[in-house]
């Protein structure tokens, strides 16, 4: 295996990348205080990743109402963005680039996690089952009224302004996995019949708003977005999703972000039992469908391994990869593809989402392994 188009230097916008593997955003729920300020072991955990084309950090809510899971660590008041300056800098004294992926869950919370707030979303549509957190069964979320709706506009821009306080690399913004742009943008999520539903027009608008925030703050070299257009989870699926998604990358063609990164769902049909046809039946080959569409980076994302990446770059599909898992269990995961080291692939999954050091800061590097 020829690695070294992964370590061909890549433009991303304003930025640029030495390598092209990147660091997926992960949820780690490792801030273990209620105020939700990221801490020392959170910095020890990015830093050791420097190393990355450019690291997506876990997402980060824009208020309390925004909130998924216990520990995220939030960006909302002054203590927080703080507490990320420490890891930013820390980043970046190792050479390193790291974007904020910010997000807000919507109707994909629990007003538990968000101090007794009610949830909101597009539409009063639960999400069918168990939250993901495994606490209890999903809340009809209130619809939200236009002027919440800009509300949460002006929330999200003001994140983007404290990410640029804190001193990071840019802004992506979390237009998936049946989160609230995701909910805005899929019909099964979004019934409403007002500006902010109906057409594909409509269901993008709070999507392209917000990116519209997000250059205005850091400039549109500095901004990307993540989506899934073919993914279930949370309950998400579009009755045209060639149609949606082809109508959104052109429009964000239009306004030059950096980059968009693509989650490559691969789920079955009838998938966490909610009935929808499988991700392939919808779009068999998103890569080819939507690289015509937009002439700025293409990022490729789902359990993707350097073969499969070399592969997809190779052929001209996507640009550079987001790994997740390979990244957790191997914080010099750059050096070890690098080096042509063998990848360990022992992941706890038991420790994805919990608390302390286990699964979090206990992956040896290779070199430690050798001793």
């Amino acid at each position: 295996m020829d690695q070294s188009i992964l370590f061909k230097p890549l433009k991303m916008g304003d930025i640029e990348l030495p390598n092209r593997i990147c660091m997926a955003a992960l949820t780690r729920q490792r801030c273990e205080t209620k105020d939700l300020v990221p801490n020392d072991m959170m910095i020890e955990y990015y830093g050791l990743r420097a190393e990355a084309g450019f690291i997506l950090t876990e997402c980060v809510p824009i208020s309390q109402r925004s909130l998924a899971f216990p520990g995220e660590p939030g960006m909302y008041t002054k203590e927080q963005i703080q507490g990320w300056k420490k890891i930013v800098d820390d980043i970046h004294s190792k050479g390193g680039r790291i974007f904020a992926q910010i997000w807000h869950a919507g109707r994909a919370s629990l007003s538990t996690l968000q101090d007794g707030l009610e949830i909101w979303g597009p539409s009063p549509i639960k999400i069918r089952g168990i939250h993901r957190g495994g606490l209890t069964e999903h809340e009809i979320p209130h619809e939200m009224t236009i002027e919440e709706i800009q509300e949460v506009i002006q929330q999200f821009r003001q994140t983007a302004e404290n990410c640029k306080e804190a001193g990071f690399d840019g802004v992506e913004l979390h237009g998936a996995h049946g989160y609230i742009i995701d909910q805005f943008l899929r019909d099964s999520s979004n019934q409403r019949t007002d500006e902010y539903g109906g057409s594909v027009e409509n269901r993008s608008k709070l999507c392209l708003q917000v990116i519209d925030e997000f250059i205005n703050v850091f400039g549109k070299g500095r901004v990307g977005i993540k989506i899934s257009p073919v993914g279930r989870l949370n309950d998400q699926c579009d009755s045209d999703p060639l149609k949606l998604y082809t109508y959104l990358i052109q429009e964000l063609e239009k306004k030059k972000i950096a980059f968009i990164e693509v989650k490559d769902d691969k789920d079955a049909e009838n998938q966490f039992d909610y009935g929808y046809p499988s991700s392939k039946d919808q779009i068999p080959d998103l890569f080819e469908v939507f690289r015509p569409l937009f002439s700025g980076i293409l990022i490729a994302n789902n359990q993707y391994t350097p073969s499969t990446a070399i592969e997809g770059i190779e052929k001209g599909r996507f640009d550079a990869v987001t790994f997740g898992r390979l990244f957790i269990s191997n914080p010099d995961l750059v050096e070890r593809i690098r080096q042509g080291y063998e990848l360990n692939t022992n992941w706890d999954v038991h420790t994805f989402y919990t608390k302390g050091i286990k699964g979090y800061l206990d992956y040896p590097l290779y070199s430690q392994q050798q001793k």
